[in-house]
């Protein structure tokens, strides 16, 4: 809610700052959003009075103007505004005047016509469209006649106040008023209230009673209903206090009549209605249920197709509004109203949210419900409105309320001990202490013994009904900073990660280490991209029965489709070069109520991994690169099992000759490769590699144990061999090394492949480097040329290589 710092001011002496109070707030009662003037940022922007106005010599829309800004002479403005007239006071922006979104004005010719500033609209110096009255949208707007010419305009426009705009939580329904904002903030600063409720003065002779009638047939979905009405109207645009009132509190001012209404439901946060009475078909007012299907046009022109659980308000079974959440077309206040139909309700908060929410039709009325309404002052705000009404668009109020339904306010009876009180609160508070927290609070009491007291917690906060919300009150009021602050008795433990938490923060660190960047993506997506990508494929995610939105309606069962939409969303914005992991959760629905959660880490890579430059020339990322990546993760984590790479074509979300399953000792822990064409077309993306594993599967996994080998001080002998192959797996070749190799084989270095015109159809030559070293001495050529032999032959045999 935007609070008006100078509203509150009128019902409490305050002698704080602004930002302070804010803070204050924060600290006691609700979140802040934000502390702000609309005049913030705003400069030389003054009243000024049109006294001279003529057509521009080159344009037929343009005017020059010739105003007084309080000065000796008027100065010259040219003004395209259709509305620019002599005789009103307007908004001047001098020369060298800041406005909205920090525009400077200044002094220029044009159309050949010099203009010393800019006659401003409300838009123009930071009101939205939201809040700036319909009446001016099209042209400028102007001052009261009584503005003082060179005066800065913010005191005119209200916005030399301070918006608190809070951020109320569901709990505190009460702070969405003036009358709850002024109860807090007097009880947390020991001020005295001095709110003020406005009582009719005089109804008329004419009965309400004789012009309408109301039934509720349900009361659980309408506790409260009342009405009023106010004949012999006249509508106009509201008084300019009103409109302030009304426009610092974000809302638009209307007319007299609806400006009213919405007054009444921010001082009080008691929402209201009103009808022309005139248009209505009949005088008989209920509440109840909307037929399956029914349509019902609301005010803003739309129609709306209603369910059995939307709730309305009738008239002679005629639905007139929504319950709660918006009036309608037909019935709604006009330039041509002369009697007010005047409605003050409480409507189920259940069935309004679930109504405002599946017809997108939130507002200000609608919020209130759902939170929770005072049945202290329903008929406080109705009475009040109907006066102001009088007041402001004449007539005469009719005598009595008509009430269809009437919850009491009921106060709720609670016993403290002062004992648990100072026990869960760590304190040492007095009797005298706690009662005059609940004075400060108003709520009334009786001191029962030196240790009991019963407190009577009011209708207005209908969030407290056990001692445990009293004891929150008393902490609150007392201050959270001046609670004692103890350290919690327990047995001292040795602190330290587990071992999982180790490798799942030694797997973060060691992708990092090897370039790629950390990224968040949300555990919710569609069913489609939560179905694709997945180790080992399940048919159908786990689904959310009310989703937020429809991007994210199911849970994952993988982490690269989200990486996938990271990519896309940086591409798109001309990052071509991206290289993101992940590690987190996925869920796998698994025939139980909960899914099983499963750690995984995943990787998408685009574009170039390394930065070209003057001596390197682009490369772009590719399968073995992203290959080399998992190899050396899976090496630095000391995975102990034989690790292979098996070719499949079996995922179609995955290129089918550029994608592999990623085996440990046979058992499937995750896949590489690149993203299928179009697949990728799909995510709007450009030629990706990703990766994902199982890390449960991996911490399972048998590990290596650090261990220390020293470096040989004696040399290495090579020798290189190229051999003739069919289509043999490169894994193949060196696996058949490893085994006659010997134990002086140190390394396996594959430096060429050819496959080419110069040789036989189907043959590829692979060329190798292999590395002999001993580390007690020095390897002699007899020693290597053994086990070179051995190599040679047994690949002769194996894959029946041709040795070249």
């Amino acid at each position: 809610m935007k609070v008006s710092y100078q509203w509150l001011q009128e019902y409490l002496d305050l002698d704080v700052a602004p930002q302070d109070l804010a803070e204050k707030i924060a600290r006691t009662s609700v979140d802040i959003n934000d502390v702000y003037s609309l005049s913030d940022g705003l400069k030389k922007i003054v009243v000024g009075e049109v006294v001279k106005c003529e057509n521009h010599p080159d344009s037929d829309h343009l005017h020059v103007c010739q105003v007084d800004v309080g000065e000796e002479e008027p100065i010259q403005i040219v003004c395209g505004a259709p509305n620019v007239q002599e005789g009103k006071k307007v908004i001047v922006a001098l020369h060298g005047a800041r406005i909205a979104d920090n525009q400077k004005i200044k002094r220029g010719k044009i159309r050949g016509v010099e203009s010393n500033g800019m006659l401003c609209a409300l838009q123009e110096i930071g009101f939205s469209d939201k809040i700036a009255p319909k009446d001016y949208e099209d042209g400028i707007y102007f001052l009261p006649d009584d503005a003082k010419n060179g005066d800065p305009v913010f005191k005119y426009l209200g916005m030399d106040d301070t918006i608190i705009d809070t951020d109320v939580t569901p709990n505190r329904g009460d702070m969405l008023s003036i009358y709850g904002n002024v109860n807090d903030i007097a009880a947390f600063y020991g001020l005295k209230s001095h709110f003020k409720e406005v009582a009719i003065k005089e109804e008329g002779a004419e009965k309400t009673a004789d012009l309408l009638q109301a039934e509720i047939a349900d009361t659980k979905i309408a506790p409260t209903y009342k009405l009023r009405v106010i004949k012999g109207v006249k509508i106009a645009e509201s008084p300019l206090w009103l409109q302030i009132r009304l426009w610092n509190s974000g809302i638009r001012p209307v007319n007299n009549v609806v400006d009213v209404t919405n007054y009444i439901l921010l001082k009080y946060g008691q929402p209201l209605h009103s009808y022309d009475y005139d248009q209505l078909s009949g005088n008989n007012f209920g509440v109840r249920h909307a037929n399956e299907g029914e349509k019902f046009v609301t005010l803003d022109e739309d129609e709306q197709t209603l369910k059995a659980n939307d709730i309305v308000v009738t008239v002679d079974d005629q639905p007139v509004a929504l319950a709660g959440t918006m009036g309608g077309e037909g019935t709604a206040v006009s330039d041509d109203t002369t009697t007010v139909a005047l409605e003050a309700a409480i409507f189920d908060p259940v069935m309004v949210r679930k109504q405002a929410r599946r017809l997108d039709l939130h507002s200000e009325s609608s919020m209130r419900f759902e939170r929770g309404i005072n049945p202290a002052t329903v008929e406080t705000a109705l009475n009040e409105a109907a006066e102001m009404i009088k007041e402001l668009a004449g007539g005469t109020i009719t005598a009595g309320i008509v009430t269809g339904s009437e919850a009491p306010a009921v106060d709720t009876p609670i016993k403290l001990s002062l004992a648990k009180i100072n026990h869960v609160l760590g304190t040492s508070l007095t009797m005298e202490q706690v009662t005059d927290i609940f004075d400060r609070l108003a709520f009334a009491y009786t001191v029962d013994d030196d240790d009991q007291l019963t407190v009577i917690a009011p209708a207005r906060r209908w969030d407290i009904s056990l001692a445990a919300d009293l004891y929150e009150e008393i902490a609150r009021i007392y201050g959270y900073d001046n609670l004692p602050s103890t350290l919690p008795t327990m047995t001292r433990n040795r602190g330290g990660l587990t071992p999982r938490q180790r490798f799942i923060r030694a797997s973060r660190h060691d992708l990092e280490g090897m370039g790629l960047t950390q990224a968040i993506s949300y555990s919710l997506t569609t069913v489609e991209k939560a179905k694709q990508f997945q180790i080992k494929p399940l048919a159908e995610p786990m689904k959310l029965d009310f989703p937020m939105s429809s991007d994210h309606v199911a849970t994952r069962m993988n982490i690269v489709s989200g990486l996938l939409n990271d990519i896309a969303y940086n591409v798109a914005r001309n990052v071509d070069n991206v290289a993101l992991y992940e590690e987190g959760r996925i869920f796998l629905p698994m025939g139980d109520e909960r899914p099983v959660e499963q750690e995984h880490l995943a990787a998408a890579v685009t574009g170039q991994m390394v930065a070209n430059s003057w001596n390197k020339k682009d490369q772009p990322v590719d399968f073995f690169q992203l290959k080399g990546i998992v190899e050396r993760y899976l090496k630095n984590m000391g995975i102990a099992g034989k690790i292979t790479y098996v070719p499949t074509s079996d995922r179609p979300e995955m290129h089918p000759g550029r994608t592999a399953d990623i085996m440990v000792d046979d058992q499937l822990v995750g896949f590489i490769g690149q993203v299928h064409p179009q697949t990728a077309k799909e995510y709007k993306i450009p030629e990706t590699y990703v990766f994902e594993l199982n890390l449960e599967l991996l911490l399972a996994a048998p590990k290596i144990e650090n261990e220390y080998t020293p470096i040989s001080k004696y040399p290495s002998i090579t020798r290189d061999i190229a051999l003739l192959v069919d289509d043999v797996e490169n894994a193949t070749i060196v696996e058949a090394i490893k085994q006659k190799g010997g134990a002086y084989l140190k390394d396996i270095h594959l430096f060429d492949v050819y496959a080419g015109s110069h040789l036989p159809a189907g043959k590829k030559s692979l060329a190798y480097t292999l590395t002999y070293q001993d580390d007690k001495g020095t390897l002699t050529e007899d020693q290597v040329n053994t086990a070179f032999d051995k190599v040679t032959a047994y690949l002769q045999d194996k894959v029946d290589a041709e040795i070249r």
